[in-house]
């Protein structure tokens, strides 16, 4: 029997996540495994999260709290705004989904930079919605491009900053310039899930004064800084009319107990969250200048990861790569055939990747 689907659904193209460790471990029956591929946190988690999982893990036969009660208050307090701007999701990918089916009728659209994060698009066409698609410039949003593409059918605009892959930023003069060429109807979702890791002040944040602009919606994540990626919990900060509509189609249930808690935990421990950065650009820096020693270029970036120039099939690389061990992430699939995207790992997972790149290309 053949069904029918959605003309939407059947365009599009699934997420493809990076290889997990085991995948490898199995395939090339190897033991030592180093994944640098999917922009996660090396040195893991708090220490705080740990007891608070434990201290809640006999709650587990109770649903969760639907409100997210504690984790929104302590958000509220951390940015200064009120419990009633947040929504909290299972992933910031969670309230991508949410911004889409909430906002969007058939036929509306959604611009975003291509390529980009892929949700977006996903999210748009089971909304039933149009995703446009804006290029790149030069390895950057486009802005320029995105405002010329506004219409009357515009519901939606997807920024990332920093930007997935490139690590390529906006600033605020940038930002600001664009957000008045965009109507007082369209919603601007503005994802920082890389925004913990930005070292340059110009850099636009959109919560350093939150709220100012109804249109803006701010999505971040638990899962990098705070290396929480298996817990997924993401949360916005927007609007509070556009956060009931987004509280009133979410599942009731959508982030469990224990990511709760662990959120709330990663919360309380400055000092963690500070290592954790601290550990990303040293190894941001030493991976920079290893790789200029022999010759590659890695683009200027503002996360936890580099984009770095191969000037060869770099999905032939990638593949070499994982018969030594490491995995890191062919951006074939974005149209940047000759590069690789490689996150910061521990002190010894970065040389592991040195030395190995080095084999494969025999530098």
């Amino acid at each position: 029997m053949k069904f029918k689907i959605s003309e939407q659904i059947a365009t599009i193209k699934p997420y493809e996540a990076g290889k997990p460790l085991k995948e490898v471990q199995r395939e090339y029956q190897i033991s030592n495994v180093i994944k640098l591929a999917s922009n996660e946190n090396p040195i893991g988690f708090s220490p705080k999260v740990y007891d608070a999982v434990a201290k809640n893990m006999k709650d587990m036969n109770r649903y969760p709290e639907s409100s997210n009660y504690l984790l929104c208050n302590k958000l509220a307090q951390k940015f200064h705004v009120v419990p009633g701007n947040i929504v909290i999701g299972n992933g910031s990918d969670d309230i991508i989904a949410l911004l889409a089916h909430g906002f969007l009728n058939p036929g509306d659209e959604a611009l975003m930079p291509s390529p980009s994060f892929l949700m977006y698009e996903i999210s748009v066409k089971t909304a039933k919605g149009i995703p446009v698609m804006v290029p790149l410039s030069d390895f950057s949003t486009n802005l320029k491009g995105l405002a010329e593409k506004i219409s009357s059918k515009t519901r939606l605009i997807f920024i990332t900053n920093p930007f997935n892959p490139t690590g390529s930023t906006i600033t605020y003069d940038e930002f600001d310039e664009f957000a008045n060429k965009v109507p007082e109807d369209v919603i601007i979702i503005v994802d920082e899930a890389y925004i913990e890791f930005v070292r340059n002040d110009a850099v636009y944040n959109s919560l350093k004064n939150p709220l100012q602009d109804p249109r803006i919606v701010t999505l971040r994540t638990f899962s990098k800084a705070y290396g929480l990626a298996g817990f997924r919990v993401g949360y916005g900060i927007m609007n509070s009319e556009i956060a009931q509509i987004l509280n009133r189609i979410r599942q009731p249930f959508n982030v469990n107990t224990l990511a709760q808690a662990a959120a709330f935990a990663a919360l309380d421990d400055e000092q963690f969250l500070n290592k954790s950065i601290q550990a990303i650009h040293d190894g941001l820096d030493f991976l920079s200048a290893e790789l200029g020693r022999i010759g590659l270029c890695c683009l200027s970036t503002q996360s936890n990861f580099l984009m770095i120039d191969l000037k060869t099939d770099a999905t032939q690389v990638f593949k070499e790569m994982l018969k030594l061990g490491v995995i890191v992430r062919s951006m074939k699939s974005y149209g940047f055939n000759t590069f690789l995207r490689v996150n910061t790992g521990t002190p010894e997972e970065n040389i592991t990747f040195i030395q190995a790149i080095k084999k494969v290309l025999k530098k």
